[in-house]
């Protein structure tokens, strides 16, 4: 898929916020919806969405939907912070299959990054056990600053 690709309505990132595939989710507002990474990089990695927006990528987000979707990246990354006390975080936003994208679906990731330890590859390995992303989530959620 390139820039110019028209919004899926099937897509996986639809179906989570349909309530079709099950997430384990951190935050959620009518707009904007916050959840773990089932194929986690980084022990903590999760992802912020829009659920109102049909934006594939960066470049077709009103302006609107971007300053909440990265308010909401902002807050989730300081309850990562907070929470696991990772060296560093990595935020992430992909425009384009050739770029890495892999779900059209605007989308941040959010990956703690600590010093000892590698990250797998993007979009590769096998999915992470539900009850360790709860439990990874539960950390987070306690540590969400509310406005």
């Amino acid at each position: 898929m390139s820039l110019f690709e028209t919004y899926d309505d099937d897509n996986i990132f639809a179906k989570i916020i349909r309530g079709e595939i099950p997430s384990v989710k951190l935050y959620e507002t009518d707009s904007v919806l916050s959840f773990m990474d089932a194929f986690p990089q980084s022990p903590g990695h999760c992802l912020v969405i829009h659920k109102q927006s049909t934006a594939t990528n960066l470049f077709d987000v009103p302006t609107d939907a971007l300053a909440e979707i990265i308010t909401t990246t902002q807050k989730i990354a300081a309850a990562v912070k907070d929470s696991l006390k990772p060296d560093g975080i990595r935020i992430m936003q992909f425009n384009g299959a050739p770029a890495g994208q892999t779900v059209f679906h605007l989308h941040f990731h959010i990956i703690p990054m600590y010093t000892e330890q590698s990250i797998g590859k993007h979009a590769t390995g096998g999915p992470a056990d539900s009850e360790k992303l709860e439990e990874l989530a539960t950390k987070i959620r306690s540590n969400l600053k509310q406005n």
